[in-house]
C-alpha cells in the first residue's frame, strides 16, 4: 500500500478538477481569449498542480520513508535518496 492510499479519493478529485482546468485552457485557445487572462488560468492550474505534488511529497516521506528508516539499512539510504530525487525534479520545475 502507497502512503497516498488513504486520501486517494481526494487526490483523484483535484486531479479531474485540473483536468478541467486544462480544458478550460484548451477552450480558451480555441476561442482566442486574451493572453493574461489564459496565462492567468496556467498559473492556477500550475499551482494546483504543485499542491498535489506537495501532498504526495508529504504522504511519501511520513509514509516510504519513515517505514523504510525504521528497517535502516540500505533500504533507508535508497529511500532518502530517492526522496531527495525527486524533490530536486520538483524544485526544478
Amino acid at each position: 500500500m502507497h502512503g497516498y492510499t488513504g486520501r486517494k479519493d481526494d487526490y483523484l478529485k483535484r486531479l479531474r478538477r485540473i483536468e478541467g482546468q486544462v480544458r478550460g485552457l484548451q477552450r480558451m485557445i480555441e476561442n482566442d481569449e486574451y493572453c493574461i487572462d489564459v496565462l492567468t488560468q496556467i498559473s492556477a492550474a500550475t499551482k494546483a498542480l504543485q499542491a498535489v505534488s506537495l501532498g504526495l511529497v508529504d504522504e511519501h516521506l511520513r509514509h516510504c520513508v519513515a517505514q523504510a528508516i525504521a528497517e535502516g539499512g540500505e533500504v533507508a539510504d535508497a529511500k532518502v535518496r530517492e526522496a531527495s530525487d525527486a524533490i530536486a525534479r520538483l524544485v526544478r520545475s
